[in-house]
């Protein structure tokens, strides 16, 4: 009796180690699962390592299973944006303190290559002292005035150079927009004074030439109706002239046709309506002429 007593004990202690190993064994069995499956997420791709070696293919959106030894590291395939602050200088020598945002993704197709030749810090290894670079080249080619004035060509050129030097990653370059560019207070003080000086120049001009208008157009109004008048003067001139010469060809008409009506019998038919029968009492002649009758009705 006192033997299976002993044994009991140790019997219920080995059932209890068991369990306790199965459980271990069975933790072990699913940390070991969990470390074969992975998900890669929307927006990624996945790079498969084998003990540290890159395999070809690229892992899409998913769930996928690996070996305990391999790794599968997550490329951002996402548009990204960045903005840095970052100095140059004009070709006039004039320090430019530039803001400016790049906008990039990487392609999907190249993200294996892109792992294999940087890593994962491609940002800080390729894109970034491109984008340094670049910017201090472009702006090295305009004067500070160009600088604040060609703003979009800037952006434009900066872009173009980083696309170049950036196709052979697999990194497509978006858009690069220059958010502000400062120079130095002195500099900035003179091209305020000259911008302002610029404009009332313009003011001026502006006023000029609107006066000069204005006097145009008073001028040409003046013009006009001295113009005008003249006209009016010259046509009631020549209606006078037209009418005098009317009323004296008309009176010459008249005269004309009255001459031509005074024939002698005419005459001295007038005349021998106005005799008052006395005949006269002077002859002039011989004894056979006629006597002069007097008809103007004198004594």
């Amino acid at each position: 009796m006192e033997q299976e007593n002993e044994i009991r004990p140790i019997a219920k202690k080995r059932g209890v180690g068991s369990w306790i190993l199965a459980g271990a064994v069975l933790i072990a069995l699913i940390a070991l699962a969990a470390t074969c499956m992975k998900t890669v997420p929307t927006g990624y791709t996945g790079i498969l390592t084998t003990f540290g070696r890159v395999e070809e293919a690229n892992l899409q959106a998913g769930f996928h299973l690996k070996a305990p030894w391999q790794k599968i590291v997550l490329m951002d395939n996402r548009v990204q944006k960045v903005t840095v602050d970052t100095q140059a200088f004009s070709s006039d020598i004039q320090q430019v303190d530039v803001r400016l945002t790049i906008t990039y993704r990487i392609d999907n197709d190249a993200a294996s290559k892109l792992y294999r030749q940087v890593g994962v810090q491609y940002y800080d290894k390729v894109i970034s002292p491109r984008l340094m670079e670049n910017t201090k080249s472009v702006f090295a080619k305009y004067t500070a005035e160009g600088l604040v004035e060609q703003r979009a060509t800037l952006a434009g050129e900066v872009r173009e150079l980083m696309a170049s030097d950036l196709s052979d990653y697999g990194v497509q370059v978006e858009s690069i927009a220059i958010e502000n560019i400062d120079f130095s207070d002195r500099f900035t003080d003179a091209i305020e004074a000259k911008q302002v000086a610029t404009q009332e120049l313009q003011r001026a001009t502006t006023q000029q030439e609107q006066t000069n208008m204005e006097a145009k157009a008073a001028a040409e109004r003046e013009r006009i109706a001295a113009q005008a008048k003249a006209d009016v003067e010259k046509i009631n001139a020549d209606a006078e002239a037209y009418s005098i010469k009317t009323r004296a060809e008309a009176e010459a008409d008249a005269n004309d046709q009255i001459a031509k009506s005074l024939t002698e019998a005419l005459i001295r038919y007038t005349q021998a309506q106005r005799w008052n029968g006395e005949l006269p009492g002077t002859f002039i002649g011989s004894s056979d002429a006629l006597p002069v009758i007097n008809v103007s009705g004198d004594q």
